[in-house]
């Protein structure tokens, strides 16, 4: 098991081809700057999360990166999000900065899930599940489709200039307690565009319908699969590629439908914008299953 592992996304400002420039190449060296730190932060040499001389906070692990970038004259900007999962005290830390983000879906149910986190529009009989919202990363935007952003131009702007750039200590910063069963979705903005949450919920119910991890709605027969000691990790490891496979699918096939209106174009109109269907975009998405696998645990049949 891995103590400590880390992810994130980072997605190119587009606007940037207007002046010649690819806006893959910030993005992409942000993030392979962050492995770079990584590697060297790790006493194998390796950035597996096994063993670290120090554990960078993710909101550190951005600076870093950018300064390398900036360093080595990039000329673009992006929006990004990075985290740190620490397995040893159930804790996911992240730094958001812009409109990526994550959100954590988790099975709640209703009996034990208190007043706030209660379904009421559906009797329980009627209820296909309990997987909901438990948590949503918080964006900075200047304005509406305006998000802020790590970049450089080649030179320092002037603290008097209006820019969207900001630096990653102005990120939003927080660190959340997660549970065993819960999924994380980490994404670009061209998932949370064009996908809604309800969607999402559901793609990611069917995957776990589909891989054995749900039966129908029912999480009891998941708490007995773990009193009897099987987290079907194995499964788990293998499959987990597909939700994120799934998840860019629809957002790729929203973002070109124009007779459905998208989460964007919610927003547009409630910006009185008019805007109606997709939101045409390239998208990153990372799904992270936490199976709380125990140390004992050597059964991966989707049978037990």
């Amino acid at each position: 098991m891995r103590p400590f592992t880390y992810f994130g996304v980072a997605d190119g400002v587009g606007s940037w081809r207007e002046y010649n420039v690819d806006p893959r190449d910030f993005s992409r060296r942000l993030m392979e700057e962050c492995q770079n730190i990584l590697v060297e932060a790790s006493q194998n040499g390796v950035a597996d999360g096994i063993k670290f001389r120090q554990v960078i906070a993710p909101a550190t692990l951005m600076a870093q990166a950018y300064e390398r970038v900036k360093s080595e004259n990039i000329i673009g900007s992006s929006t990004a999000c990075v985290a740190l999962f620490d397995s040893i005290r159930h804790q996911l830390h992240f730094s958001n900065l812009g409109d990526c983000g994550l959100i954590v879906l988790r099975h709640i149910d209703s009996d034990v899930a208190g007043s706030l986190k209660r379904n009421r529009d559906l009797p329980r009989s009627e209820r296909k599940s309990d997987l909901r919202l438990a948590f949503v990363s918080q964006q900075q935007l200047r304005s509406f489709n305006h998000p802020f952003q790590l970049g450089w131009t080649g030179s320092e702007i002037g603290k008097d200039e209006k820019t969207s750039f900001k630096s990653a200590k102005e990120s939003c910063t927080s660190s959340i307690h997660v549970r065993r069963g819960d999924i994380v979705i980490m994404a670009t903005d061209g998932l949370f565009d064009n996908v809604d949450v309800d969607d999402i919920q559901q793609i990611a119910l069917e995957w776990e319908q589909k891989n054995g991890f749900i039966q129908g709605g029912d999480i009891g027969a998941r708490e007995h699969r773990w009193q009897m000691g099987n987290s079907l990790s194995g499964i788990s490891s293998e499959r987990i590629a597909d939700l994120s496979q799934l998840l860019c699918e629809r957002a790729r096939e929203n973002s070109v439908n124009s007779e459905v209106d998208s989460p964007f174009a919610v927003l547009a109109k409630e910006n009185d914008i008019m805007w109606s269907g997709g939101m045409p975009d390239d998208c990153t998405v990372l799904a992270i299953h936490v199976v709380g696998r125990d140390p004992n645990d050597l059964m991966d049949k989707p049978n037990l």
